[in-house]
């Protein structure tokens, strides 16, 4: 008859908790899954079904006692350790919404918002544009499974129970930096575009006062804006690529 003593049943379940917190955390604010779009149920369930498949893989899980404050540590770091992981691929995403963003607002349509049902939040037509593109993206070049591959090689880089690194929450406040660095860059060109528009709008109306430049400026800038855009979607894929690879070397440095 087998018997099983505390200790060793905590030693079973912690070698299953722990993994499965720092996963959980994950797939709760990681892209694709961890939208609204999703529910929380489904996210748990997914993020348990990963944790099943992973821990025979994994690195041992120290002996920990569960209700020990050692325990709680473990957990907030885990937990920390997950949401640190997915933000670097949230801020991935959102350097093309907020490029969107300024491009909606030189082109006039900045009034032009609708409800992101990923996110919840209210954001420009351009953004919303372009979060679809790249989220196709990003499937079609299996992110999803690059970022699961650096998730389960942080277990091995950052073991159950290993304080992360001092440094982790300032990668990720420089991460901010980057992101809007590169949302400048990939709506630069549009934006040189409209600012020469503008300009020309500008003389137009210094040599012909009598014009109403709102009603001939907002449409041509509109027309314009849609145009440069056009031009410029072929550009998006090799900017995903670039920032994607930025953004899984971020991953592993972070732990």
């Amino acid at each position: 008859m087998l018997e099983f003593d505390a200790q060793v049943l905590g030693s079973w379940l912690g070698g299953v908790l722990w993994p499965f917190l720092r996963i959980g955390a994950f797939c709760m604010v990681a892209p694709v899954i961890g939208t609204q779009l999703v529910p929380a149920r489904v996210r748990l369930l997914f993020a348990l079904v990963l944790t099943v498949i992973l821990v025979p893989v994994l690195p041992q899980a120290p002996a920990i006692e569960l209700l020990s404050p050692a325990a709680f540590v473990v957990a907030a770091q885990e937990i920390l350790v997950g949401v640190a992981l997915a933000t670097a691929l949230q801020l991935l995403l959102h350097v093309f919404v907020m490029a969107g963003q300024m491009m909606a607002m030189q082109m006039g349509l900045g009034f032009a918002s609708m409800v992101d049902p990923a996110n919840g939040i209210s954001v420009t037509v351009m953004s919303q544009l372009y979060l679809m593109i790249v989220t196709l993206l990003f499937l079609a070049v299996d992110g999803h499974l690059a970022m699961i591959q650096v998730l389960s090689e942080s277990f091995s880089a950052l073991p159950v129970a290993a304080a992360p690194s001092a440094s982790l929450p300032w990668l990720l406040v420089s991460q901010g930096s980057w992101m809007f660095v590169a949302a400048a860059l990939l709506a630069l060109p549009a934006i040189t575009a409209l600012l020469v528009v503008n300009i020309s709008l500008g003389i137009v109306t210094r040599a012909a006062p009598q014009m109403n430049i709102f009603a001939v400026g907002f449409p041509m800038m509109l027309v314009f804006g849609v145009v440069v855009v056009w031009l410029t979607l072929g550009a998006v894929g090799p900017h995903f690529m670039r920032l994607t690879e930025d953004t899984l070397l971020l991953m592993r440095a972070l732990v």
